[in-house]
């Protein structure tokens, strides 16, 4: 069975109602497609880049699912500080490439498969069924377990976004009751309302302090690849090792030459790397001068560098 890419929600500002319409929360984690075909479990990120290894309590199908052949959408997290998924954390789980360090992370990184779809069932794609008969199939085909949840739909959509504000979680995802499952599109039949702004940026630069890395300076490219200077950050979900590593990693980056189209206003002290590390920026807004104001670090991520690109939208 070849992995698909999966479907995305659109930006929206505003918070449709209506019956048409439910809410779910929009989890900040790892988008995780299940495979299950002919005794055959394989696990895939919304690049199509395999995970199967990183995640072996979503493996054993047989556990929560009662058919042994279908295709299950949603999201890997894990839970930080007050119970609410942290970004960061999953990635400790899903960045780690040794065998050995997975089996030590199952331990240390417990994790939650929140699962939202079911686009193919007992040999048969589903995907052009609505939305709403997808999930009543949903609910009667799986188990919920220690690791496994069903994403609950709501159809009060602002009191959701509300009680997401509150808890400072990431947002919602809006859909059309009766909306199909487009294959590899993004379509305003899903929307995603955000309670903050997050983008994936390249790091093109960093400074030090005490021989560590103290600050990073972020990059994304524009229409014609030339990669602009969009800010530096050395706040965010770093610990000191978190730090230590980094320096570690970049180290085999160092250039003498930047890499931004131009030269970026905080220049002096800066050590250039070759563009090839990317990260999971939160921030407040965009700048008049064109940068990220209060952007603070989420997490890196295994993601194109070319594909970091210039939205203000």
């Amino acid at each position: 069975m070849e992995p698909i890419l999966p479907m995305e929600p659109m930006k929206s500002a505003a918070i449709p109602t209506g019956e048409e319409w439910i809410a779910q929360v929009k989890w900040d984690g790892v988008r995780i497609l299940t495979y299950a075909d002919r005794g055959e479990v394989k696990l895939y990120n919304r690049k199509q880049n395999e995970r199967t290894m990183h995640y072996p309590e979503i493996t054993n199908l047989r556990e929560y699912c009662s058919s042994p052949s279908v295709i299950l959408d949603g999201e890997v997290i894990s839970l930080g500080d007050h119970g609410k998924p942290s970004f960061q954390r999953v990635m400790r789980r899903d960045g780690v490439r040794n065998g050995d360090r997975i089996r030590r992370a199952i331990e240390t990184v417990p994790i939650f498969y929140m699962i939202f779809d079911i686009i193919y069932f007992n040999g048969v794609w589903i995907h052009d069924k609505p939305f709403h008969e997808r999930v009543e199939l949903l609910s009667r085909v799986i188990t919920p377990n220690k690791h496994i949840q069903l994403v609950p739909s709501v159809p009060h959509t602002e009191s959701l976004f509300d009680a997401v504000k509150r808890q400072e979680m990431e947002g919602i995802v809006l859909k059309r009751i009766n909306s199909s499952y487009a294959i590899g599109k993004k379509k305003d039949d899903w929307l995603k309302v955000k309670n903050f702004q997050d983008l994936i940026a390249v790091i093109g630069g960093f400074t030090l302090g005490h021989n560590t890395i103290n600050s990073i300076l972020l990059g994304l490219y524009d229409s014609v690849g030339r990669l602009h200077y969009v800010g530096h950050t050395g706040t965010g979900k770093m610990t000191v090792k978190d730090w230590r590593e980094l320096t570690e990693e970049l180290s085999g980056s160092v250039t003498g030459d930047h890499p931004f189209d131009h030269l970026p206003p905080r220049h002096k002290d800066a050590i250039w790397v070759r563009p090839e590390k990317t990260v999971k920026i939160k921030y407040a807004e965009w700048t008049e001068g064109g940068s990220l104001r209060q952007p603070s670090i989420e997490g890196f991520v295994e993601f194109p560098p070319d594909e970091c690109l210039l939205d203000r939208s």
